[in-house]
């Protein structure tokens, strides 16, 4: 893996947006390395869906950034074969929906090659997506299938939740001489956080404690251990159980796979107890496997049974009502880690 580039400690605060963030990283990789291309539906002339790659196409020309026909295997095989020939490219899959259509390409050719071939080709491929409700965009432009792009041997996939991450781990990814795949969240884009104008990395499985905890806070306390965009919605609930006097170390993962289990084993023996966010379906989700492997490491140090906070099994409703009740939010986070404690919610 390439060295890590800190950005310097007294670099002036620049401010972008999750999006911009984003776009800053390829442009500046773009200009670095000659062998990176863009691929997609719509990445060309209108600059992705949701902006991600405008002006890239002005600045580099339509080799180097260009529009595909609405065919995902088609998208991901070129990018597979790009790759293996010795180019960077960035592929685009509109909506991690669209992911299942390319699986075949993703899952038996760009994942497995390597291993294929004794290790002997490398295959620099990196997929970007977007996933996440909140949009009303229904069930088959909603989906988070984090879960299913984890348990393929041989992919790295990232979900950044600030737009310093964003810059960071899309460096890494595209330098990373695996495929990987890059999620962005799509209720996150129009976020702006501090990110330095120089490359950098954000080195791929390692995940960040974003708000430590205080082991003598009155009403105990509890890891809340989560990615992408439930990273805000878990420090805001963290807020909130801190005025209750509740402790809530948040950690925010990065990367999911691979996973960072040395910090979120190190956190749980600190506090004892364990509380997994995500958006996507509780069952056989990411908040499952993170359990086991808790319980694997650190079973003498848990006080309480690991809790899970994340989506009903069922598809994404289209109803803004419903949709809003089916993501979890700041209130459904803090009443699971009072379960978790077994605190009583105020008033109670």
């Amino acid at each position: 893996m390439t060295a890590v580039q800190s950005p310097p400690s007294q670099a002036p605060t620049r401010e972008l947006s999750y999006v911009g963030a984003f776009n800053e990283a390829l442009r500046q990789v773009m200009a670095e390395d000659e062998s990176v291309f863009v691929a997609g539906e719509d990445v060309g002339k209108a600059g992705g869906v949701f902006g991600h790659f405008v002006g890239l196409a002005e600045e580099f020309g339509d080799r180097r950034c260009f529009d595909t026909p609405i065919a995902e295997q088609a998208i991901v095989g070129l990018g597979t074969g790009a790759a293996v020939s010795g180019l960077r490219p960035v592929v685009d899959l509109m909506f991690m929906d669209f992911v299942l259509v390319a699986m075949d390409q993703i899952a038996n050719q760009a994942a497995k090659l390597k291993y294929m071939f004794g290790g002997k080709a490398t295959l620099p491929l990196t997929i970007t997506t977007n996933a996440g409700a909140g949009l009303s965009a229904a069930a088959q432009h909603s989906q988070s299938l984090e879960a299913l792009l984890c348990h393929i041997p041989g992919l790295k996939v990232v979900m950044p939740s600030t737009p310093y991450d964003v810059k960071g781990l899309l460096v890494a990814c595209i330098r990373d001489d695996n495929p990987t795949v890059f999620v962005s969240n799509k209720r996150m884009l129009g976020v702006k956080g501090h990110v330095p104008e120089e490359l950098y990395e954000v080195p791929l499985g390692s995940a960040k404690v974003v708000r430590e905890g205080d082991g003598d806070a009155p009403s105990g306390q509890v890891t809340v251990i989560t990615y992408g965009r439930m990273v805000p919605e878990s420090l805001k609930a963290a807020e909130t159980l801190a005025g209750e006097g509740i402790s809530a170390e948040v950690i925010d993962l990065r990367s999911v796979q691979p996973l960072d289990i040395e910090l979120i084993v190190a956190s749980a023996r600190k506090t004892n107890r364990i509380v997994v966010v995500h958006e996507a379906v509780r069952f056989g989700g990411l908040g499952a496997e993170i359990a086991a492997q808790i319980t694997e490491e650190a079973f003498d140090h848990l006080d309480a049974p690991v809790g899970r906070i994340a989506a009903p099994f069922a598809p994404v409703p289209f109803s803004p009502a419903l949709e809003a009740d089916y993501v979890p939010n700041p209130e459904r986070i803090a009443q699971g880690v009072r379960d978790t404690l077994g605190r009583p919610a105020p008033g109670e």
